[in-house]
């Protein structure tokens, strides 16, 4: 009955959230009394303390629903060459973490859960579903944070309900409908020009609040179309609903699966340019790092060591105190403009000098840039291409902090300093993780777009040049591999379990445990005296057996494939050339004014598409 009081309870919270124009904060609030409050939380790096909230959660679910969980995951560990019905010691702590990579990262992240969760039966007879269960702590940057967004913002719903929708309260992602053009690459179809107008609507209604826009707002609007709820395939192109505007990631402890302790505990990553460095290159590695928690936006890295209360983080503090007197900002925190800022990644791609924007698909090039110029033809807007967040740690650190004198904070992708797995709050030696599972969906590799550890490494370049009195060590250098197998204390470093979305590879360091557990280290755990061997691959055997048995179907299948990709391939040539004289007839698209917008595809790079924004007389 709890239960289904507090389902009832997010419909309802959904329901009223119901116009896109919700995006828009709330200002003139009251502050809390700091009189006997604090909306700032201060630390060291000798002396790191946790959210109390945070703790408070983390210990009750692990001393609960964690407990209960290893035991029906492992049973009496006889299956594993254990006995333990016998032990009597706190069982592993367990972090998550889905790195970033748009989509794709997105989709692997959400597959490899699936392979991880009790829920599942085949990952439960498989051995792995259970994992899930026993985990602590969840991380998502950029791709990886609309995973764990989703799952939060639907209850925690099985992944394939999830992705796919289950016919009932469940839309799914409705991946087949494009980010940026969902109703194909006319950009002045009535249903893309409706669509575009619900989110400058958003975008307008925020700005009208005093508060500075970006491109990462119209971005932040698109991802929840997907992967928040409110949405689906009937009311897309509508404002029926608020689709995502006004869920709130502060609200996070109001779902009905956070207040059962189902879930772990979620954090999201986000770099931060130096304000006023207009930096549009790879950072620093002493660039700070924030994660957005339910409870706040905080760093652990030494040179901040700082936390803000979410609830009130739009508000611009000066030594934690509102510059606006006793009034406060809420509702800055959308879930959507969260998901967006750890994917920001615009200050990399756009090119204000020429009006360009890369590494995007010729219809979303195309449109972005078309969003931005209404925007900025609307609305005040500032630093165009990061996630503009007030700063709440003016006059804090003023020896250290790289923004101590700002008034705004600049976040972009998380990364951006090229750690593009989240593994900092998991290192956070506050938080004592000894397993750390990575769900590896980077594209570190430019021909394959397979990861090769580029994230470890650059991990473990800031953890030993800036981050040794806060954060644990971290090993690992390349994929499919087991690393920090053995600490002379758990103290020391977790043990990093890394699945790579990539053909398996191990490696072989014999340590003295069950046999069953013995066979898994020496194949996985990575020895840098002795790189993985592809000819030992996990599962190879098996393949080839597969392939033996069924080459003559897959070679008919290849040539059928074939036939198809001509055909396909000769379709859209035609459809591409038809297309293009179409789009040729248009010359003004929007309201009558002195100059109108023509974007014209041209490229110098054969790897990666770009889009020039020109004026032309009309």
């Amino acid at each position: 009955m709890k239960t289904l009081f507090f389902t009832q309870l997010l419909v309802s919270a959904s329901t009223l959230a119901s116009h896109v124009t919700d995006y828009a904060p709330a200002t003139n609030v009251e502050c809390p009394d700091l009189s006997t409050t604090s909306l700032i939380r201060t630390f060291t790096p000798q002396n790191q303390t946790l959210h109390p909230a945070e703790e408070e959660y983390v210990t009750t679910r692990r001393n609960t629903v964690i407990a209960n969980a290893w035991n029906d995951w492992l049973g009496d560990g006889t299956s594993l060459g254990y006995n333990l019905t016998a032990y009597t010691g706190p069982f592993p702590n367990v972090g998550i973490a889905i790195p970033g990579g748009g989509l794709r990262a997105a989709q692997y992240g959400a597959s490899a859960l699936l392979a991880l969760d009790a829920r599942n039966a085949s990952s439960k007879a498989a051995g792995t579903g259970g994992l899930l269960q026993v985990a602590s702590y969840i991380t998502g940057l950029s791709g990886g944070s609309w995973v764990t967004g989703s799952l939060l913002f639907n209850n925690w719903p099985t992944i394939d309900d999830l992705v796919f929708g289950n016919g009932q309260d469940l839309e799914g992602w409705l991946l087949d409908l494009p980010f940026v053009t969902p109703d194909g690459d006319n950009i002045l179809s009535a249903n893309n020009q409706a669509f575009y107008g619900s989110i400058l609507w958003s975008i307008i209604a925020k700005a009208d609040r005093g508060v500075d826009t970006s491109l990462t707002d119209p971005w932040s609007r698109m991802i929840s179309y997907h992967f928040l709820n409110q949405t689906s395939r009937q009311n897309f192109f509508t404002n029926d609903t608020g689709h995502g505007a006004g869920q709130l990631w502060s609200q996070i402890p109001q779902i009905p699966a956070y207040q059962n302790h189902l879930v772990p505990f979620p954090i999201v990553v986000a770099d931060s340019r130096p304000v006023g460095s207009n930096l549009t290159t790879i950072l620093p590695l002493d660039s700070v790092v924030y994660e957005i928690t339910p409870l706040e936006l905080a760093s652990y890295d030494p040179f901040l060591s700082s936390g803000m209360n979410l609830s009130y983080a739009g508000t611009h503090l000066s030594s934690g105190r509102s510059l606006n007197g006793s009034s406060c900002v809420t509702g800055f925190d959308q879930a959507g403009f969260v998901m967006g800022s750890s994917a920001s990644l615009f200050n990399q791609l756009l090119d204000f000098a020429h009006n360009t924007i890369a590494q995007f698909s010729n219809s979303d090039g195309n449109a972005l840039l078309y969003v931005l110029s209404r925007q900025l033809s609307e609305v005040r807007t500032r630093a165009n291409d990061v996630a503009n967040w007030p700063n709440p740690f003016q006059g804090q650190r003023v020896e250290s902090f790289q923004d101590a004198n700002a008034t705004w904070l600049e976040l972009i992708d998380g990364s951006s300093n090229q750690e593009n797995i989240p593994y900092g709050p998991l290192l956070v030696k506050a938080r004592n993780l000894d397993v750390i599972v990575t769900l590896e969906g980077s594209a570190d590799d430019p021909v394959n777009n397979w990861p090769n550890g580029t994230g470890l490494i650059f991990t473990s370049l800031r953890q030993s040049q800036f981050l040794q009195s806060s954060h644990k060590i971290c090993w690992g250098q390349c994929p499919a591999n087991f690393f920090g197998c053995d600490p002379s204390t758990s103290d020391d470093y977790p043990l990093v379990i890394y699945l790579p979305n990539a053909p398996p590879i191990t490696a072989s360091i014999p340590v003295p445990r069950s046999s069953i557990c013995s066979q898994c280290f020496n194949q996985y755990c990575y020895n840098p005296q002795s790189p993985s061997s592809k000819s030992e691959s996990q599962g190879l055997s098996k393949i080839e057996s597969f392939l033996g048995q069924n080459k003559f179907k897959l070679i008919g299948g290849l040539i059928g494939l074939a036939a198809f990709i001509a055909l396909s391939s000769l379709a859209i040539i035609i459809y591409k050339k038809w297309h293009r004289s179409k789009l040729s007839k248009y010359h003004q698209i929007h309201e009558p004014s002195s100059n109108s917008l023509v974007f014209e595809e041209f490229s110098d790079n054969p790897h990666t598409e770009v889009y020039k924004m020109q004026m032309y007389p009309n």
